[in-house]
């Protein structure tokens, strides 16, 4: 039986902050692997991101020149010129510039892929065959590599079809079910296909991992962003194959439960989310209506659902009395769930608040990183790092790996 790679020893990431390191730093859950990062704007870079946090050592292998795509793709962008969607799924990583088409760069892509415990790529399905890095050479050359390829629509009848998440959103349903009743199909307002893939990529290399570990042997994991996406509709794809009837948009309100919406309050929108009828019936007395829980229309949740309409007016016509805010804390006293619609800055305030220390510096005047939302007691995350500047270690890697295999990586400087 074939024995998985002895993992190398690594230096911790700096994660920038002028502080030195600890005589003994905690061990970290993926300490030891190496993660060849050949993906390209999101869904990948930021599944490997993921694994930085976790402690595993991450390279990511751009373009010469031009760098990955996100590098460009602003504003807004730093004082430094830094493009803030590129900072925001390549933290923690290693840069190196590789051309894929000049034979000494594909040799030292193909060594990197020997050394690697997983490789990550969105390249078009087959076009990485012409350099050697296809995942069956891939796996002849590194047996226990775990080999994560993510594409838009699958290596099948979609292998040709380009995966964006904008064009996924609309044509794997989502947007059909986002927006206002009777209104324009909308997408999410983030590139939601994209995170959700990445998340799936991140299990599937973690399982794959555990299963290197029983056996010594690597696998392909093969994620695509339709199949994700159709994943995380959950409730609305099993009521589509339940009914055989498609959802449509319904704004913020939820097609299984009521009040799950927003409501009109005095100077805003308050989120209300009574997700049994013991929260409906501590909202109504919060409200002074303690009746309204007895009414037939309203006792039960599928009797709201049924009578939405009266529902929402007779809770609005007792909300307009305060505020979202006050109105919060009031709902909060009785464990209704609710809150004010707020922006991005009030909410990481409210993540401040609240001790979640949503924001973590990573120092030299870089954007700071969003804290991974991952909390383990053993093995701690890793401190961010900031993204590396474009081939901002490649000359020390490109020494390392044409060097002997069972050299650690250099330090970083």
């Amino acid at each position: 039986m074939p024995q998985p790679p002895q993992p190398q020893p690594l230096p911790p990431a700096d994660a920038g902050t002028g502080h030195a390191a600890p005589a003994a730093p905690p061990a970290r859950a993926l300490e030891g692997i190496l993660v060849a990062d050949f993906s390209r704007v999101l869904a990948g870079p930021l599944a490997a991101a993921t694994l930085a946090d976790l402690g595993a050592e991450v390279i990511k292998v751009e373009r010469p020149g031009t760098g990955d795509d996100t590098r460009a793709w602003g504003p807004p962008f730093a004082a430094d010129g830094t493009a803030a969607y590129f900072d925001a799924a390549n933290r923690s990583k290693r840069g190196l510039t590789l051309d894929l088409g000049d034979p000494d760069d594909a040799a030292a892509a193909r060594e990197l892929a020997r050394r690697a415990d997983v490789l990550i790529e969105n390249f078009r399905p087959g076009s990485l065959a012409k350099y050697g890095l296809d995942h069956a050479r891939t796996r002849a050359a590194n047996p226990g590599l775990v080999h994560c390829t993510i594409t838009g629509f699958g290596s099948g009848e979609g292998a040709h079809l380009p995966g964006y998440d904008f064009v996924v959103q609309a044509v794997g349903g989502l947007m059909s079910i986002t927006g206002e009743p009777g209104g324009t199909p909308l997408k999410a307002g983030v590139a939601l296909v994209d995170v959700l893939t990445a998340k799936d990529a991140t299990t599937g290399i973690l399982a794959a991992l555990r299963h290197r570990d029983r056996t010594g042997e690597g696998q392909l994991v093969e994620v695509n962003l339709l199949s994700s996406l159709l994943g995380s509709l959950v409730n609305q794809t099993s009521g589509y194959l339940a009914t055989g009837r498609d959802p449509g948009p319904m704004g913020n309100r939820h097609p299984s439960i009521a009040p799950y919406e927003t409501l009109a309050c005095r100077g805003g929108l308050l989120a209300v989310a009574a997700g049994n009828d013991r929260q409906f019936r501590a909202l109504v007395t919060a409200l002074g209506s303690p009746e309204l829980a007895d009414d037939l229309r309203f006792a039960r949740n599928q009797d709201r659902v049924q009578h939405r309409t009266d529902l929402i007016n007779a809770l609005e016509d007792r909300l307009v009395a305060d505020t979202p805010q006050g109105w919060t804390e009031r709902l909060a006293a009785v464990s209704v769930p609710c809150g004010p619609v707020n922006t991005l800055s009030e909410a990481l305030e409210l993540a401040e608040r609240l001790g979640l220390d949503p924001v973590t510096p990573v120092g030299d005047g870089r954007i700071p990183q969003v804290t991974s939302p991952l909390r383990l007691s053993g093995t701690p995350v890793a401190q961010p790092a900031a993204p590396p500047r474009l081939d901002e270690h490649g000359a020390p890697l490109r020494t390392w790996l044409s060097g002997p295999r069972d050299h650690p990586l250099p330090p970083r400087v």
